[in-house]
């Protein structure tokens, strides 16, 4: 007689039972991870940044050339096995130029990025968290600065404190945090009055400890990808201000400088203006893609 496998007969609570208790053992992060893996678009945008990011750190190490070594013999060379992007009218090359103003735009990024983090996350949470009249004047001012175009007003405060690296800083660091504290203002209200809240003021916790350890944790997920979103924007706006002179001055090689001195040779070498615009596109993309995918993950509305 035929044995039957008692394995083909399952009883379906125990199979719904074994998914809950996997789910479970996974942590939120750890779920997150898996989901993003799955995101194509913004996997290779975490594969490009890295990617650009070492290239950047340690590309000009193995090359014979600087970004400020010029050759009058090599002007406007077309690209070639020497010079993979071709040379300027200078006689520098594109390509380590290029490499540097990854640095820099990256550099520019993150530090934009990190200042929108630490002012607007303190500045919204403590609005949100106190309410009342507190929240409405912080708010008030935060919308009296909105209501101004923040590239206008990081523009003003560059003709003001004049080009470089250190101004671009200040200056993106001042306008950038204001998306970070309304969204993070916005998470705080909507967690404040939950129950895990409301049980930890029974048991007379601090107010300090209820936002810095049980309100912003919880709010990470929104606050990560409003930071991931903020990185391209600040990107783009130092190349436009290198591009228009109020940022990186020569001979820094910020890619928006490359793209201000391609433009003058467009006509007759387009590579000097196609290789650096291309950088800045592909790296928008990259973080656009990322931040798109880390929004689909780590938003509870956004996940399935």
């Amino acid at each position: 007689m035929k044995m039957i496998n008692k394995d083909l007969f399952v009883p379906l609570e125990r199979e719904i039972l074994q998914v809950q208790k996997k789910e479970e053992t996974l942590g939120y992060w750890q779920d997150a991870w898996i989901r993003l893996k799955k995101n194509k678009m913004a996997l290779l945008g975490l594969i490009i940044i890295v990617f650009l990011i070492v290239v950047a750190i340690f590309g000009p190490i193995f090359s014979s050339h600087t970004y400020d070594e010029q050759n009058l013999m090599m002007t406007n060379s077309s690209p070639s096995w020497e010079h993979w992007f071709g040379t300027d009218n200078l006689g520098r090359d594109i390509f380590i130029r290029v490499l540097y103003g990854a640095r820099i735009s990256l550099a520019i990024g993150i530090v934009a990025s990190l200042l929108n983090l630490f002012i607007g996350v303190i500045y919204g949470g403590i609005a949100g968290f106190c309410g009342g009249k507190i929240d409405r004047i912080m708010m008030n001012i935060v919308d009296i600065l909105y209501s101004v175009p923040t590239l206008l007003y990081v523009i003003l405060l560059m003709v003001i404190l004049k080009p470089g690296l250190i101004n671009i800083f200040i200056a993106l660091g001042i306008g950038y945090w204001l998306q970070m504290a309304r969204i993070v203002r916005g998470q705080i209200l909507s967690m404040k009055e939950q129950e895990f809240i409301l049980a930890a003021r029974t048991i007379d916790v601090s107010k300090k400890r209820i936002l810095f350890r049980h309100l912003l944790p919880n709010a990470m997920g929104a606050i990560i990808v409003t930071m991931t979103l903020a990185i391209p924007d600040a990107i783009f706006t130092e190349a436009f201000l290198s591009f228009i002179g109020l940022g990186v001055s020569a001979p820094m090689a910020s890619w928006g400088v490359l793209a201000s001195e391609g433009v003058n040779n467009l006509r007759a070498y387009p590579f000097q203006l196609f290789f650096p615009a291309v950088a800045i596109s592909v790296t928008m993309l990259a973080f656009n893609f990322l931040g798109d995918g880390l929004r689909d993950v780590l938003d509870p509305k956004m996940r399935r």
